[in-house]
Formats: structure tokens, sequence, C-alpha cells
């Protein structure tokens, strides 16, 4: 049964994030033409004292491009992860984020985050696909005429008494999601079957009913529940409830770091050379001895050849020959010291438990920033001298 929800809840996510499909092009044409022509600007004669400008704004375009990435690959990865207390208003500011950018402009996305400091124990993917879901059901009812969607964050006490809550709500705190839309409504005649598996009002090709059924069975299974309200002509709304933790305050945003580099060997592997290129000109830059591979077999038998000679590999995950933790654990196996990131585009290739066993010291996710690549690179490379390590992920 468990394993049936999983695939219903991964299909589900599939059929979200086509919906959606066009509002991803959509932005990333948006964003390329941005950079394309800050690039170009930079090129013309006679504006070279704009150039800092120009790269600038660039940088900023290529960023958001990152963070719609990450976005959707946390979505859409068919791992469970383990459930962790985390504040719930940071994580719907930023998929607001997200879908400000994949819907398009003729649906106004308004934001009512009341409750700042609630937070839930809870799987970040779960409560991603939840308010996706409920968003995408939305759009769906406005996708025609547009319209307001708003949703809304706040704070819902059930005191205990003789009455049951209406939706049989324990007593307790729970922090409220809303999604208001003002589309078309649903018929009082069928509102109550919008939970239930393969409902739908939609026209055929447009959806399998599985959406609402996926967020019900998610808050099921955290001891929430689910609410629905409509008014056909005035729109709908649906309010999930999630038992509350106890309240904390969001963590400070940690100063910025200077950017520090050192002068270690560093055995760097990616089949792509423009990669290869850029990440070794990162490198060279901060200070770095650096040795550059796009082949992993050729990287593997210079390692064989001189394995005290690096301080540290950097490899890709996704290549012919050996992948990433192939490659990593034959240099391991080698000399079992040597410090290893894995830097990649998708984590669904290896997971940070079998990152973990094999011995690799820390994840970086592309496309890589200079700021982050020194940072990690420096923590790794300390953590090694000191002979200490330890696996963490970066993103």
């Amino acid at each position: 049964m468990r394993q049936l929800e999983n695939q219903l809840r991964q299909a589900q996510k599939t059929e979200a994030i086509g919906t959606l499909a066009g509002g991803i092009a959509h932005d990333f044409n948006n964003i390329l033409g941005v950079m394309i022509g800050y690039m170009e600007l930079t090129q013309m004669k006679g504006r070279e004292k704009n150039q800092a400008y120009y790269i600038g704004k660039a940088l900023e375009a290529s960023s958001r491009a990152r963070e719609i990435i990450n976005q959707i690959l946390i979505f859409s990865r068919n791992q469970e992860q383990e459930r962790k207390p985390i504040l719930i208003a940071p994580l719907i500011k930023e998929e607001i984020k997200l879908l400000t950018s994949l819907l398009p402009s003729t649906i106004q996305i308004i934001p009512r985050i009341v409750d700042t400091s609630a937070m839930i124990l809870a799987d970040v993917t779960k409560i991603q696909q939840i308010l996706m879901n409920l968003c995408t059901n939305s759009f769906h009812a406005m996708r025609e005429t547009g319209g307001i969607l708003e949703i809304c964050l706040d704070h819902e006490k059930v005191d205990p008494g003789p009455v049951p809550h209406r939706l049989d709500l324990s007593p307790g705190d729970y922090v409220k999601l809303s999604v208001r839309d003002s589309g078309h409504g649903i018929d009082a005649s069928v509102i109550n079957r919008i939970f239930d598996p393969f409902f739908t009002t939609k026209g055929p090709g447009e959806g399998t009913g599985l959406g609402l059924s996926v967020v019900y069975g998610i808050v099921r299974d955290y001891k929430g529940a689910i609410d629905a309200a409509s008014e056909p002509g005035k729109g709908t709304t649906v309010s999930v409830f999630l038992p509350l933790l106890n309240s904390g305050e969001p963590e400070a945003e940690q100063e910025s770091m200077p950017i520090v580099g050192g002068c270690e060997q560093i055995l760097l592997v990616d089949d792509e050379a423009a990669i290869v290129e850029v990440i070794q000109s990162m490198l060279t830059a901060l200070g770095y001895q650096v040795r550059a591979c796009t082949n992993s077999t050729e990287a593997l038998e210079l390692f064989h050849a001189g394995p005290d000679e690096y301080d540290l590999v950097i490899t890709d995950v996704t290549m012919p020959n050996f992948r990433g933790d192939e490659l990593a654990r034959a240099m391991l196996k080698r000399r079992a010291d040597v410090p290893i990131i894995l830097c990649t585009g998708f984590s669904e290739m290896i997971t940070e438990e079998k990152a973990r066993s094999i011995g690799v010291r820390r994840f970086i996710m592309k496309p890589v920033y200079m700021v982050d690549l020194a940072r990690t690179v420096r923590e790794v490379l300390d953590l090694a001298h000191d002979g200490s390590g330890g696996f963490r992920k970066d993103q």
C-alpha cells in the first residue's frame, strides 16, 4: 500500500510539472534573454566602463535560473526524506517565488504570511508538493480567464471541549495553509468528492484527478486535516491544517565570508570540456594547482600513477566509462584518505547515504558559483589537514 501511494505521488508530481512546463519554458527564455542581452553589451565597443554592471546583471539572471532548477529537482525527486523540524514560512515564500515565475502574468499571486514563526515536523518535499498541487488546481480554474491566487499562512488553535472539531482535529496548535482562487468554482454536489482518487472536474486530457487525493494522503499521514469551500462563479478555497511544533525564531543569516583560496594540488574530472575549463579557471584564480581531465579512465590512471600528488579530487557524477561514485570508490581503494568532492547537476544519481558509505566528503550542485566552490574546497582541505572529515551536501 505504501509503495502504491508513493507511485501515485510521483505520478502526480510529473503531471504537475507537465502542467507548468509552459511557464518553465517561458521563464527560462526570459532569463536567457537577459543573460544574452547583457553579455552582448559587454562585447560592444565604447561600453567598456559599464562591463561590471552588465556582468552583474547577467549573474543575477543565472542565479534565478539556478534557483528554479533546484526547486524543480527537489520537488520531483522520488526519495522519501526524513521528517525534520522546519520553519514553514520561508519555505512557502520560496515556493511563491517559483510559482510567480511559472504561472502566467494573467494570474496575480497575493501572499498573506501571517504566522512567520510556525515550525512543523515535515519532509520539505511533501510541503512543496502540497502547495504545488493546490496552486496547480487553482491555475486550471483560472487558466482561460486569469484571476487572483491568494496563498495564506496562519495559525489555528483547537481547544478541548465536549464538541469535536468539525474536521476531527485533536486539541492543539496547527499551522493553516490556505490557497484561494477566483476561478469558476466547484458545484456543491461534487465538492465532497474532490479528494477521491481520479476524480476531476477538468476536461478530458487535462488531468488525472490525482492532485488533491495525493494532498489528502500527505495531510492524513501528518495527522492533519484538509478542508475545501467553493462557490460556483466566485472561486475555491482549500485549507490544510498541520500540527505545529514549538514556535522558533528564524535563524539569523550568516555573514558573508571572504573568498579564501590556497595552493594545494587538485585533480578535476568532468566529461564536459566547457565545465572543466570554467571550474579550472576558478580554482586557478583561487591559487590552486589544477590537473584537469575530461576522461574518467585517464583520471584514474593519473591518480594511480601518483596518488599522493593530489590533495583533493573534484569529480562529476554522470560520465562515460566510470561514474563519479565509481571513480571515487576506485581512488579511495588506492588511497583511503584522499578527500573527494562530487559535483553534480542532478543528485538522484547518488544518494547521500551512498556517498557517505563510499567515503565522499561533499556534494556541490551545478551550476557552480565561485564563492560556493571556494568555501567547499577550503572546508574539505582544512578538515583533511586536521585529520577530520564527514559528509555534507552543499547547494
